[in-house]
């Protein structure tokens, strides 16, 4: 029995039930797939299942998506963090719908052309969504992959050779959508990062990295050192109670999102009695670690040269506010 042979065997009776998924071909609905797969970057199964039922219940089809507000668009996609895939599906929506009559291309080329859509994402959609041969590599499939083979060098630098195994496997595999979602489950199930349940595989006969006892430095993923910020958060108070936010205009990570003022180089935005508190907030981002103070202070009106508007802290909810800003709404309370 081959490998996919043996994982499609394995899959038919092990694979997981996830919202966006079916078994046995194509999706039907590709739109479900590119959703889901979005919001997977970086996020977790078990973190995204309830965000996007609500995010289908809202905007259950291109269409819906697109005549959405991008506002209202990030106020679903909040708490998911990496807001820019939120607004690059709305830019891709409407792109669908202008070119494509609110349809995906079943064709790779023209999905890689898609905002928000690259090599990654267009290779899901095409299996997943219309059960192309497209080979679809993930973290759980270059682990799965790369043990198999017993690759020890660094993923980075074999890129190229994982990305042709992963198509050999798919080309024969009898159903490719089957095949991507067999093949990331038993990287998330059972070829896991540690203490992988090797006894269980169904591929531990072919795995190399079983037999010589590698699977712990396999596969060799070297991540760069991050860089650690620190800085303030503004809690600027009017007379009515109301707190001074801002909307990120700048492009970037946080673009479009509403937000208390701050900044990395502990500077005050004006002149003001300032209190530095002892609240402090950490956030990880993906290439850095972020930790604010926050420091308070009330004034009479807008401050001069400020873009920001007053909001009561009852009216929060209206907005949409970034995980960082989630934590440290959370102190406010604490700061009365």
């Amino acid at each position: 029995m081959t490998v996919t042979e043996k994982l499609a065997k394995w899959y038919e009776k092990n694979g997981r039930d996830l919202p966006w998924r079916v078994k046995g071909g194509a999706h039907g609905d590709p739109y479900q797939v590119w959703i889901s797969e979005i919001m997977l970057q970086q996020t977790t199964v078990k973190t995204v299942i309830p965000y996007f039922d609500r995010f289908l219940k809202r905007f259950p089809t291109v269409r819906k998506l697109a005549a959405a507000p991008v506002d209202e668009v990030l106020l679903y996609w909040q708490g998911l963090g990496y807001y820019t895939r939120a607004r690059k599906l709305h830019e891709c929506a409407n792109i669908l719908v202008e070119k494509y009559d609110g349809e995906f291309p079943p064709d790779r080329e023209k999905l890689l052309k898609l905002p928000g859509i690259g090599a990654y994402t267009s290779a899901a959609i095409a299996s997943f969504g219309f059960n192309l041969p497209e080979a679809v590599v993930d973290g759980n499939v270059i682990r799965v992959l790369t043990r198999l083979k017993g690759w020890k060098e660094p993923v980075s630098s074999i890129m190229d050779r994982i990305a042709a195994f992963a198509g050999e496997l798919t080309k024969a595999s009898v159903c490719p959508a089957d095949h991507a979602s067999a093949i990331m489950d038993l990287g998330a199930c059972v070829c896991t990062p540690r203490t992988p349940l090797c006894t269980f595989c169904p591929l531990n006969r072919e795995c190399v990295a079983y037999a010589e006892e590698l699977t712990e430095i396999i596969p060799d993923i070297t991540k760069p050192k991050k860089e650690v910020k620190e800085g303030y958060v503004f809690r600027i108070e009017n007379e009515k109670g109301e707190i001074l936010l801002r909307k990120r205009t700048e492009k970037g990570l946080l673009s479009g999102l509403t937000e208390l003022p701050w900044n990395t180089d502990k500077s005050f935005p004006f002149d003001a009695d300032w209190e530095i508190t002892n609240k402090k907030v950490r956030h990880v981002f993906t290439h850095f670690d972020l930790t604010l103070t926050v420091v308070r202070t009330r004034v009479s009106g807008i401050p001069e040269n400020s873009d920001g508007f007053f909001v009561p802290p009852e009216d929060f909810k209206k907005h949409p506010f970034s995980t960082l800003m989630q934590k440290v709404l959370k102190l406010l309370p604490a700061e009365e």
